[in-house]
């Protein structure tokens, strides 16, 4: 008897628990479901091209990213379909190596454009954010120029090449506008990688639409969301003139919320499929589970705890209702553990006779209906990530709800601890940074979106190519483009400099660090030192191995730079002494 009244005085307040919040997702379920085939706005692609363009500003907040932020600029910078942009990247006093990155594109590329933080960091991103805004001011006033639109990106972020376009035309009638975000597909064995692609496949697809239509604010996806330069501005009188909240965790949701209270009008643009690729800014997000709980920690007491610290319930009630739809993963994570574990009994079917005859008549009717609610959202979810990356993959959707029910879990208590101890201590929560993976894409695709050949090209060589021939060279043996292109797109693929552009200026004891025959063997020629990095040409993307083969003969940070193999040839010939 006493075990049954342990069993029911459990049960009974999860299975409420789920029933309310069943019903809740079951409401925005529906609503999708009535609404889905509703038509959306979108511009031709004539409108686009007609639209005259106005100055975006790409802020980008930066905080030892020194490993990607070279990928990054190069491949957007030779996707974005747009003329009139700048990036702004904010780096921090104790970051040199992002630095010396970021400087080194900046001599390259007109439109990169470094601010020094004078502080050390990180602090947090909203703060990294407002210094970068203020080197956009100062470039402004230099130049003698003015930007309409801001937007905010990430250094994992591959930018929707037609993102600032949308953007553009959008911001006419909308304040915000944010472009979808998805993760990049991987194998439906990384449960936490996948976790995401289930979650943002959901969200975007079913929740942030029905959370617009149905008159509730758009919190910002912290990148692909384009500003109107005058409603920074308004948001910034309201905050001692700060752009971004520095003490807020999640300052992109926070800036959605203090817009919409100012009554700025914004807008979601749907997924939508065009030319076989997904309108969405794309990016790989943690995929491990120690990074993911880290992440997923920092949204939690941005959004439920520091969002409801500093706005409590006001406003109208469908406000209040979206801030309910928002926290409520402060309880809900917390009993998701102990529902799994039910759920698991409940499947068992001898264990679950068992359970069963221990709960009153009503309380078993009421978890068979929880669980109907959960096989509907499942379901729900797993429909949402077949559209974006198949049923194969969304076949394990179940599996990964599970382990979400984990990760949430670990996530929020560790999001309470550090809220408390903030509170405690009187001080601010720490910006528990994300590390960034950049993607490497693949060369035909780079090829195609630099718009140096057609994909129809780049299929019809990968299928007639010789093995142990790579896409690039039979490109170019059938005349479809230029040795500069493939070295561009080479040059972008692996985050390495083009040397070849405006040559190379050797300093021949530099080319003495390293044995003949060493560079020789790897194709390698070191051509200049400059503080604490050696440069060495290469003729080719850099094999594994490399670097450790290098560490022997120099303890300097290696950075390489990518020329053609004439005017490799050319070096090996007039810098190394001859063999023999």
């Amino acid at each position: 008897m006493r075990l049954t009244h342990l069993v029911v005085g459990c049960l009974v307040p999860l299975a409420l628990w789920i029933l309310i919040s069943g019903l809740d997702d079951l409401f925005i379920t529906l609503a999708f479901l009535c609404t889905r085939r509703r038509s959306f706005p979108w511009p031709s692609e004539t409108d686009l091209d007609a639209a005259p363009e106005r100055r975006i500003a790409i802020l980008l907040p930066l905080w030892r990213e020194h490993r990607v932020i070279g990928q990054m600029l190069e491949r957007n910078l030779a996707a974005i379909r747009y003329c009139a942009y700048d990036i702004f990247a904010g780096v921090y006093a104790n970051d040199e190596p992002t630095r010396r990155a970021v400087e080194e594109l900046a001599r390259v590329h007109a439109r990169v454009h470094p601010v020094a933080v004078p502080h050390d960091g990180p602090t947090s991103k909203g703060d990294c954010l407002n210094w970068a805004y203020r080197g956009m001011e100062k470039h402004e006033s230099l130049q003698g120029v003015r930007y309409d639109i801001v937007m905010t990106h990430d250094a994992e972020d591959l930018v929707e090449p037609d993102s600032l376009r949308l953007v553009n035309w959008f911001s006419r009638d909308y304040a915000m506008v944010q472009v979808p975000v998805l993760a990049l597909p991987t194998p439906a064995a990384e449960l936490t990688h996948g976790l995401y692609c289930d979650e943002f496949a959901e969200f975007q697809t079913k929740d942030i639409p029905m959370r617009q239509l149905l008159g509730g604010f758009l919190p910002a996806n912290g990148v692909g969301t384009g500003f109107a330069r005058a409603a920074l501005e308004h948001l910034a009188t309201t905050r001692h003139g700060l752009i971004f909240d520095p003490a807020c965790l999640t300052e992109d949701y926070e800036n959605g919320l203090r817009l919409h209270a100012l009554g700025y009008q914004q807008i979601f643009l749907p997924i939508r499929w065009q030319s076989g690729r997904c309108v969405a800014t794309r990016e790989y997000f943690p995929r491990n589970f120690r990074a993911a709980t880290r992440q997923r920690s920092r949204w939690v007491a941005g959004i439920c705890l520091q969002g409801w610290q500093n706005h409590g319930w006001r406003g109208r009630w469908p406000q209040a209702y979206w801030f309910w739809r928002d926290r409520k993963g402060l309880v809900g994570n917390l009993l998701s553990p102990l529902a799994n574990l039910i759920s698991l009994a409940g499947l068992v079917a001898i264990q679950g006779q068992k359970f069963a005859a221990l709960l009153p008549l009503w309380l078993a009717r009421l978890c068979l209906v929880t669980y109907g609610f959960a096989f509907v959202q499942v379901a729900v979810r797993a429909w949402c990530s077949a559209r974006i990356y198949g049923w194969r993959f969304a076949g394990a959707a179940p599996v990964r709800v599970a382990w979400g029910n984990v990760v949430n879990f670990v996530a929020t208590v560790a999001a309470l601890g550090q809220f408390a101890a903030s509170r405690v201590r009187h001080t601010g929560i720490a910006w528990r940074k994300t590390e960034h993976v950049y993607p490497r894409p693949r060369l035909g695709e780079l090829l195609v979106r630099m718009h140096c050949v057609s994909m129809n090209e780049v299929e019809k060589a990968a299928g007639n190519m010789p093995a142990g021939v790579r896409i690039g060279e039979y490109l170019v043996k059938l005349r479809k483009l230029s040795e500069a292109d493939v070295f561009r797109a080479l040059s972008i693929q692996s985050g390495i400099a083009d040397g070849s552009a405006g040559g190379l200026e050797v300093d021949r004891l530099a080319t003495r660090i390293l044995p003949a025959e060493v560079a020789r063997r790897w194709s390698v020629l070191p051509f200049r030192v400059e503080t604490g990095q050696l440069h060495i040409a290469v003729a080719d993307v850099p094999p594994p191995g490399l670097e450790k083969e290098l560490a022997r003969f120099s303890s300097l940070e290696i950075r390489y730079r990518l020329v053609r193999p004439t005017e490799f040839e050319r070096l090996e010939r007039e810098y190394l002494p001859p063999t023999g």
